[in-house]
């Protein structure tokens, strides 16, 4: 598979299951979906659904999917799959498949997902794939399997994550501006008098340190990082076999 994206998370194997699953929680969580729907499904079928991705205020790009699982597996692993694709002219996804694991571990779970997919617009789809679509892609699988852990470790629901994500955002944006540009630097020169001299001097090197931690340092606990989900998948990772009984929706 392409992309790879596993998270560790603290929690019951069937709460994940469930909020990963059904499709209403499921749309809250992951970043890449604004609206998933199943479709009715004769008994023993693969379960059909619809999605869609708002990908501007007056722009949404919709697809239709196939997905199948595996709950109850000899090793005590769960699995399950999936096949998708959007005929929509405007999006680079074609198609593509990929499938979820679930892995007990300890007192957690191993989540964990690979997929791939076929970019469409011939050789500059496939450039733009390669320099912005899939980084953007594997950036926001990681991001949404954090705010998922958040959701089930801390409670802190996915809504809730994403204010918290766009605030320490705006946040280190407003101190990368105010130190670039000495917004009120002379203010608070004035205000300290006597010392303003010598502090003139250690501004500099001041103003670079605040620029670095609001680069560089780590989320806050409460907010959803990408940084924190395993990105490298093992030598050994593969599909599971039910992806190969799944057609691809038309």
């Amino acid at each position: 598979m392409g992309l790879y994206v596993e998270a560790r998370i603290r929690a019951d194997l069937d709460d994940l299951w469930t909020r990963t699953q059904d499709p209403a929680q499921h749309q809250r969580w992951d970043l890449r979906f604004t609206r998933i729907a199943y479709l009715p499904r004769a008994e023993g079928e693969p379960q059909r659904f619809r999605y869609a991705t708002r990908v501007l205020p007056f722009l949404t790009i919709a697809g239709t999917g196939v997905s199948a699982g595996e709950r109850e597996r000899p090793d005590g692993t769960r699995t399950s799959a999936l096949r998708f694709s959007s005929p929509h002219p405007l999006s680079l996804l074609a198609e593509g498949s990929g499938y979820w694991r679930y892995v007990p571990d300890g007192d957690g779970v191993r989540f964990l997902t690979g997929y791939d997919y076929r970019p469409r617009w011939g050789a500059f789809g496939a450039l733009a794939d390669r320099l912005v679509f899939r980084p953007l892609m594997g950036w926001a699988t990681a991001w949404s399997f954090d705010r998922l852990r958040l959701w089930l470790e801390r409670g802190i629901t996915p809504e809730r994550a994403r204010l918290n994500w766009l605030t320490e955002l705006a946040v280190r944006a407003l101190v990368i501006i105010v130190a670039c540009t000495g917004l009120g630097l002379e203010s608070l020169l004035r205000l300290l008098g006597p010392f303003a001299a010598s502090m003139a001097y250690l501004c500099p090197l001041l103003l670079s340190v605040l620029v670095c931690l609001a680069l560089f340092k780590a989320p806050l606990a409460c907010t959803p990082a990408a940084r924190r989900c395993l990105r490298t998948p093992p030598a050994r990772a593969r599909a599971p076999r039910v992806l190969r009984t799944l057609e691809n929706p038309r």
